[in-house]
């Protein structure tokens, strides 16, 4: 069983939506829940980037290109962490990736599969 498993994705015309998961089913409760935890995106030739976030208390915080379209939240006690993806754009088109950092700012897993989502005209 993988550490992660991302799933969601899909194509999509502009101004969809696509809601994504991220589950890690190999993590007890007690270690998810004060986990930091993160959504990035690696679009083709591109460098991964972290497009949303949410500590253990709830706040969160967004990349510029998706504040207003996108919202993370995370359910401690399915230890998944999703993201909602509305109106969206050919720019959002990439693999999206969650991960969780330590508490030494270090990605604590190794990185999963993701999930193709492709926003087409």
């Amino acid at each position: 069983q993988p550490q992660l498993v991302e799933s969601g994705g899909g194509l999509v015309q502009p101004g969809g939506s696509l809601r994504l998961s991220c589950a890690a089913p190999r993590t007890i409760t007690s270690v998810f829940n004060p986990l930091f935890w993160g959504w990035y995106r690696q679009a083709p030739g591109k460098a991964r980037e972290l497009v949303a976030s949410i500590s253990a208390g709830g706040s969160t915080n967004y990349a510029d290109s998706v504040k207003g379209r996108f919202t993370i939240s995370r359910n401690n006690s399915r230890k998944t962490v999703y993201l909602q993806m509305n109106n969206l754009k050919p720019e959002d088109t990439a693999v999206y990736y969650c991960n969780a950092l330590t508490t030494a700012n270090e990605f604590k897993y190794d990185w999963g599969q993701g999930t193709q989502v492709t926003v087409y005209s």
